[in-house]
């Protein structure tokens, strides 16, 4: 362990488990489609109306929440207004909460006994093509939005700079310098966004109404008819545009230097752009807050919308129904998750980022960002076909699994780009000296990347907090995550329940996010 001398063979048990976790469960959903008729399934009037929803749903979806992305990242990294990092942490909200609850919050606001609906007298109910768009413009904007905004960061100044002085006016150093910089990772940005609304059934499972989306109907054929070869096809078809953005996010990755020192794009202060951009920012986090704001109010009014007096009666039935045990579950498969998802990913980057130029590390490296590829219902239906009739199925160990798969490849390639980040000379020269690599790597290296060891920890616990796809053919009666409680409520109509698991979410997840910001906090100070 000394001198690591064993480094292959620790690549090699690391591949074979992301193989048996990630590739043969795969492949057991595409092998269990051979022998079904895809033309067949293909050819149903409603698999051809589903995809043509999908399609127009995730195109309008996709557009509205870039463009409304691009001005909040504009406003919150191109200007000098009050509060701007209030109003980052206030977009990605809704990234704290599963997708099926903005659907939810948009039905009691808008829906045909919504709240706006009945306080204007609105006659048209937001159930259907635009209920789903406006559920899945929410859901993706912080996408969006973060995305955006550390392109935004990290784009030289020091061209503008030179413009500036040779009397170069705004419109083209737009054309010359900013649309050349963004045409790559706003390509990117579209694949992401279009991928994350195409694959998503919390929104149009909620809002959708009769207007079916391909996850919808894939939801419906596996949980309601227990078809789960017609549930297979329709997952290989939700495979392609996340297998399209794999590959072009993989073909066009950065291979620069990574060490390139840059000169930040410096923002002067103008009054009217300024305040201009605090308004859209305010208005922005009002519409994000109200959706929310309304699983407070739910919870806490007798029977909406025949008696919105205060009570707790909807909490104490929640709990009698096994809230309180079922969010146990969510919470030890989110530390689990958090933890062994953490070093998982950790361990992996190490020998990818630090010895870049070994065949076996980039074959580690494309099989450990694979998982972005799989949206995750076709990933839950693959470990039902894989793992069934093991000892696996059905146990919490199961979930935390199919969590630190579903969620690992955003957590590695933040390990990997801060640990390509550090001098490549470290454990060669400790080497030289007498330190062993391990010795490099607790004593240095760990402590270089605490603050993203945090962040991979949160993102893991977070979204396994939060997820519904991945686990909503796993889930049983003992080790069933409290998410799950959303869909089960929401098709009791029971939604004061639902909004009241949705809170509990929020806040487990406000909660970890507050703790590991004070901790970063304290971490740079030291």
């Amino acid at each position: 362990m000394e001198r690591l001398n064993s480094a292959p063979l620790y690549k090699l048990l690391l591949g074979a488990f992301l193989i048996v976790s990630l590739i043969f469960p795969l492949g057991s959903m595409i092998f269990n489609i051979a022998g079904t008729d895809i033309r067949a399934v293909v050819s149903l009037p409603q698999f051809r109306d589903a995809l043509n929803h999908s399609i127009m749903a995730t195109v309008t979806g996709t557009i509205i929440s870039i463009i409304f992305a691009w001005f909040f990242a504009m406003a919150v990294i191109r200007s000098r207004m009050p509060f701007r990092s209030v109003f980052a942490v206030l977009g990605t909200a809704p990234m704290l909460i599963p997708s099926i609850s903005h659907g939810m919050g948009l039905v009691l606001l808008l829906g045909s006994n919504g709240i706006l609906t009945r306080l204007f007298n609105l006659s048209r109910p937001i159930y259907g093509f635009w209920g789903i768009v406006a559920g899945s413009v929410l859901y993706a904007f912080p996408v969006a939005f973060l995305m955006l905004a550390d392109i935004l960061a990290y784009e030289d100044g020091s061209p503008y700079e030179a413009a500036t002085v040779l009397g170069i006016p705004k419109n083209r150093q737009f054309l010359a310098i900013t649309f050349p910089y963004l045409r790559k990772p706003l390509v990117s940005v579209i694949f992401a966004v279009f991928t994350l609304i195409f694959t998503d059934y919390g929104v149009p499972l909620m809002i959708g109404g009769r207007y079916s989306t391909l996850p919808v109907l894939m939801y419906q054929e596996v949980i309601g008819l227990l078809n789960f070869s017609r549930g297979s096809v329709i997952g290989s078809f939700l495979l392609i545009p996340a297998l399209a953005a794999f590959l072009f996010d993989l073909l066009n990755r950065d291979r620069g230097n990574q060490n390139f020192t840059f000169q930040r794009k410096s923002v002067s202060g103008r009054v009217l752009r300024d305040m201009a951009a605090m308004i859209y920012a305010a208005v922005i986090c009002i519409i994000i807050a109200l959706p929310l704001g309304m699983f407070a109010v739910l919870t806490f009014i007798n029977n909406y919308p025949t008696d919105m007096a205060f009570s707790l009666a909807n909490i104490a039935r929640t709990m009698n129904l096994g809230a309180g045990r079922y969010l146990v579950n969510s919470v030890i498969i989110a530390l689990a998750v958090s933890v062994l998802g953490t070093v998982l990913s950790y361990a992996i980057a190490y020998f990818t980022a630090r010895s870049p130029g070994h065949i076996s590390s980039r074959i580690l490296h494309l099989v450990s960002i694979t998982s972005l590829a799989v949206p995750g219902l076709v990933l839950g239906i693959s470990y039902v076909f894989f793992f069934k009739g093991s000892l696996l199925y059905g146990s919490l160990a199961m979930l935390v699994l199919v969590n630190i798969i579903h969620f690992m490849a955003s957590p590695y390639l933040m390990a990997y780009n801060s640990l390509g980040k550090l001098n490549a000379n470290l454990e060669d020269v400790g080497l030289t000296l007498g330190v062993g690599r391990f010795f490099i790597l607790r004593d240095v290296i760990i402590p270089q990347t605490r603050i993203t060891i945090l962040e991979m920890a949160s993102y893991f616990f977070v979204n396994s907090m939060m997820t519904i796809s991945a686990v909503s053919f796993l889930g049983t009666i003992r080790n069933k995550p409290v998410s799950l409680l959303i869909t089960q409520f929401e098709a009791q109509l029971f939604l004061e329940g639902a909004a009241f698991v949705s809170t509990l979410i929020l806040g487990c997840n406000l909660t970890v996010k507050l703790a590991v910001y004070f901790l970063k906090k304290r971490l740079a100070a030291e």
